[in-house]
């Protein structure tokens, strides 16, 4: 099995940001952990827009939620059953068509991410509740690495894009189109991983993700 993991950096800061159970005082600088019911992130110092958390703290009888590995959902009907192309969602690409410079792991990605929504809302979360994410991604056909550009694309459509200075939203762009309001504007930063992986489950796939979120503090 192939892996190569994504590296984020090793200083932090609090920054507050309401993901699943809210936030607290950071752990790394007080002589106790989060407080109970919360979940704390650490993020890279200095940075407004930063792509992942370094790491998450979670206060104790903190009620949280875990995903099993979604994929992308054969929505394109088009495309012969179990083929790559057959993973776009046609919702966001009518016809099963990418517009200019739309990875097959970006559209495969933004699939697959649209169903971890729909997890979510089933338990009565969100988006901005997650607070860990795994990613495992496979070689598009042809290539020799997996697209983790792509991925990354598709995945700053539903997180980490709103500036943590200013709140607003950081536009982001869809394959080379110029960059636009993202799909779900989100502050939320999960820690992550991203694996290349040699086979995923299902013919296909490209994309497969877990993520774990915390229900929020009531």
């Amino acid at each position: 099995m192939k892996r190569r993991f994504l590296a984020a950096g090793v200083a932090a800061v609090l920054v507050s940001f309401t993901a699943g159970a809210g936030t607290a005082a950071g752990w790394w600088d007080k002589p106790h952990p989060p407080r109970p019911g919360t979940v704390v992130p650490a993020l890279p110092a200095g940075q407004a827009n930063p792509l992942i958390a370094t790491g998450v703290g979670i206060g104790a009888n903190t009620a949280l939620y875990k995903t099993s590995g979604i994929g992308p959902t054969a929505l394109n009907t088009t495309a012969p059953a179990g083929s790559e192309a057959s993973y776009i969602d046609t919702a966001i690409f009518p016809g099963g068509t990418l517009p200019a410079g739309v990875t097959i792991t970006e559209a495969q990605g933004i699939n697959a991410l649209r169903r971890i929504g729909e997890n979510l809302q089933a338990a009565g979360l969100s988006y901005a509740d997650v607070y860990t994410m795994r990613v495992f991604l496979q070689n598009p056909s042809g290539a020799t690495i997996a697209d983790f550009a792509g991925w990354n694309r598709a995945y700053r459509q539903y997180f980490a894009n709103a500036d943590l200075t200013t709140g607003k939203f950081v536009p982001i762009p869809l394959g080379t189109a110029p960059p636009a309001k993202p799909f779900v504007v989100n502050k939320s930063r999960p820690s992550r991983f991203a694996l290349e992986i040699e086979n995923l489950p299902v013919t296909g796939w490209l994309v497969e993700v877990e993520v774990d979120a915390a229900y929020p503090k009531r």
